[in-house]
Formats: structure tokens, sequence, C-alpha cells
């Protein structure tokens, strides 16, 4: 039986928590998997890059080179993050690089991660996904996840560090 308090790292919480949300928007479980893993991806480069653990893009004459080749057919703004999409003949994808990111992989992924706790974390977050409207919730979708993640060290000391998710405090989130 899973507990209120689960053990995780910041990363799957925020990959949930984005298929969550675009879910709630009116995307296909499976469409949703891959947006969420897009969120937490992009989030990560960033705050790697600001925590000078990856390398900054490189510049041309002080701009970063326009994004070419990236596969995207459209945006799709999910927990206040705009994430590169395409059209497949099984439904939008988010995409890294060119490739559609596989939903299978997410769904793996979420399960390495939260075990035996993914079905009481998932159900917490779609209650308070589900106590907003979209437009509600697309405004704030991040705001509710910086309350409800778990709580890790400042800086590099933080990365990759697990930390506590209360479900608790995720359910009284909700409106």
């Amino acid at each position: 039986m899973p507990g209120n308090r689960v053990m995780v790292n910041r990363a799957p919480v925020l990959t949930l928590w984005g298929a969550v949300v675009a879910a709630r928007m009116g995307y296909q479980w499976e469409e949703a998997l891959t947006l969420g893993k897009a969120v937490a991806g992009l989030n990560a480069q960033a705050k790697g890059r600001r925590l000078g653990i990856f390398a900054e893009p490189k510049t041309v004459d002080g701009r970063r080179p326009k994004k070419v080749g990236l596969g995207e057919e459209f945006w799709v703004e999910v927990v206040g993050r705009p994430v590169p999409a395409k059209r497949t003949e099984d439904g939008v994808r988010a995409v890294v690089g060119a490739e559609p990111i596989d939903p299978g992989k997410v769904e793996r992924y979420l399960r390495s991660r939260f075990k035996e706790n993914l079905e009481a974390v998932r159900e917490a977050m779609e209650a308070v996904a589900g106590s907003f409207d979209e437009k509600e919730l697309a405004e704030a979708a991040y705001g509710l996840y910086e309350r409800f993640r778990p709580k890790i060290a400042a800086g590099k000391r933080g990365w990759g560090q697990k930390g506590e998710l209360d479900l608790e405090l995720m359910r009284s989130l909700a409106k």
C-alpha cells in the first residue's frame, strides 16, 4: 500500500505533473506522457546551464543560432514551458531533436522512479489538476508544482537528489 510521502527526484515528479496537466488540456495519455517528459527535460537543461553543469549554447555574434531541423510542426505550452511537438500517425508527440518521444519509454521511466506509488501520485495530481478549469490550470500549473515538488538542497548539491513528495500537501492544493 503506497504511503502519503514518497522519496523521489524532482524530474519524474515534473514529468508526471506535465503529463497530468497536458491530459487535462485534452491530450490523450500517450501524447501527454511525451509532453510531460519534454517539459522535465527542458527544465533540467535550463537548470543545468544555470548551475554550470551544462555548457551554454554556442552563440553567433552574441546571439544563439536559430534552431533549425528540430522536427517540430508546432509548439504546445505545458506547465508554463513551450514544448516542440509534431503530429505522427500515433498522435501528437513532443520531440527531442527531430525524434518523437516514445510514450512507452516515459511510462517505464515513471514506473521505475515511483514504483508502487505511481498510481497514488498520479491520482493525487489528477485531483489537483481536475479542480481547476483548463485556463486556470494553464496559468497555475508551474506555481502548483513549485508548492508540492520535493524539497532538495540548493545549487549543485541538489542536482539529482531525492526529496520527499508529500501527497497530502499536494491534495490540499485542490480548489
